[in-house]
């Protein structure tokens, strides 16, 4: 068998080198009893010179005068007598030994130098590349299966957040205290949400370097309650309807382009996440039919989404088609620099801070929030809200049918759209009789 040079120099342990042959050497002593058992190894105390203790098969413990022990094998490959390194106890356990030393008994067995085969994995581990090479490599294996947004954000979040402090380092080298370390700095500055998300981004990056054989564990797995518990805030949203009536007066007046007015109008009509707001094409809207279909891989629970549309929204469409439909594959709200590209996430942000609305106050997702909270105040079917807010219900009602509550939704929408412009003219409309008949019915 040839091994690759770098292994001729590897140090190997010989009978020279520990003298097994002689019990009274200045090395260590050998005591040849019967097997091992965890009792008799925990009875076992330092002395002043090394022993060993056998177990059979090769398979002895060395124990040091300093306390520490360590599990090894003697075996002869190619008519020299060696040593290999199998781990130290009490980690490596006896049972867990016996295990190694019959494995490498068999690799003996097919003229396989265990010794040698460990330093050919070592060595394939060293050169298997840092945390920031096989995270990078991990994005680019999802690349295709992200939507571009996520994609950018878990690179940013793991770049930002980790690179810097385990970037650099092996995989095998990081242990979960680095980890929890960076993690708290994140902690520190406020973002616990963050700092569990870059967690689980992290922990699917350890087990794809375990699948793909470079790293042995996963050492987020042993974080499990070190972080603070992250709970989850509701978004600002406006629910008074005499301040849902002052928001969209407001936004009625607002001076900027024609298609960030739309757009905010459009927010509040149609309850989507701010996103899918921004992402919506041409293609996607049926304005004969009243209709907008959106794909599974654009909506957040991978679910297609129906939404019908009020007169009020397919007006406010018709305004700005002939200034963004190029074709179906064209944004209903282009970015500014580029028509390829959907507006910013960030313009409906700034403009209702333009309108005079804090981040306390008001955020673009919190108009679900607005819908969800009116409807269900005005005797409107829960199911039928949930449906248009594209949850997800769970058990055997989450059976997903995405045309569910289609006419009943499609009156709802009409409702809000009449109800909106009523607040906004300042006058409130009651919940309609015939609507707490359709929830009974």
């Amino acid at each position: 068998m040839i091994w690759p040079d770098y292994l001729l120099t590897i140090e190997r342990e010989t009978v020279s080198d520990c003298n097994w042959d002689q019990p009274d050497s200045n090395k260590f002593t050998e005591i040849n009893e019967m097997a091992l058992s965890n009792t008799k190894i925990k009875a076992e105390k330092p002395r002043e010179k090394p022993f060993k203790l056998s177990d059979g098969g090769g398979l002895f413990l060395h124990v040091a005068p300093n306390g520490s022990k360590l599990w090894r094998m003697k075996y002869r490959f190619n008519d020299r007598e060696k040593s290999y390194s199998i781990g130290v106890y009490p980690a490596v356990s006896l049972k867990e030994a016996r295990k190694r030393r019959d494995k490498a008994r068999e690799m003996v067995a097919n003229g396989i130098d265990p010794s040698a085969m460990k330093q050919i994995e070592r060595a394939a581990r060293s050169e298997a590349g840092s945390f920031r090479e096989v995270t990078l490599e991990w994005l680019e294996m999802n690349n295709s299966k992200w939507s571009l947004g996520y994609a950018k954000k878990s690179r940013e979040r793991l770049k930002n957040n980790l690179f810097p402090y385990i970037g650099n380092m092996k995989m095998d080298e990081i242990t979960a205290p680095l980890i929890l370390a960076a993690l708290r700095r994140m902690e520190s500055r406020g973002v616990v949400d963050m700092a569990h998300r870059v967690k689980g981004l992290a922990s699917q990056v350890f087990r794809y370097a375990v699948a793909t054989g470079r790293a042995e564990r996963d050492p987020t797995q042993d974080l499990q309650g070190a972080l603070k518990p992250n709970i989850p805030e509701s978004f600002p949203a406006i629910t008074d309807p005499n301040k849902i009536g002052v928001l969209m007066k407001a936004i009625d007046s607002f001076e900027g382009t024609i298609i960030v007015e739309v757009a905010l109008k459009l927010s509040a009509l149609f309850a989507l996440r701010p996103g899918e707001l921004r992402k919506l094409t041409w293609g996607e809207i049926d304005i004969e039919n009243a209709l907008i279909s959106i794909p599974a891989h654009k909506m957040k629970k991978r679910r297609d989404h129906l939404l019908p549309l009020a007169q009020q929204a397919i007006a406010l469409l018709k305004t700005i088609q002939p200034l963004t439909d190029r074709g179906e594959d064209s944004y209903v709200f282009p970015s500014i620099r580029s028509s390829k590209r959907p507006m910013s996430e960030n313009t409906i942000n700034a403009s209702l801070r333009r309108l005079g609305y804090t981040k306390e106050e008001m955020v673009p997702h919190g108009f679900r929030t607005t819908f969800s909270s009116s409807a269900n105040d005005n005797n409107w079917d829960e199911r039928w809200v949930e449906m248009q807010l594209a949850h997800k219900t769970q058990g055997v009602k989450g059976v997903y049918n995405r045309a569910k509550y289609l006419d009943q939704r499609r009156r709802m929408l009409q409702w809000w759209a009449d109800y909106l412009d009523q607040l906004r003219d300042g006058v409130e409309m009651p919940a309609a009789d015939n609507v707490v008949n359709l929830k009974q019915a």
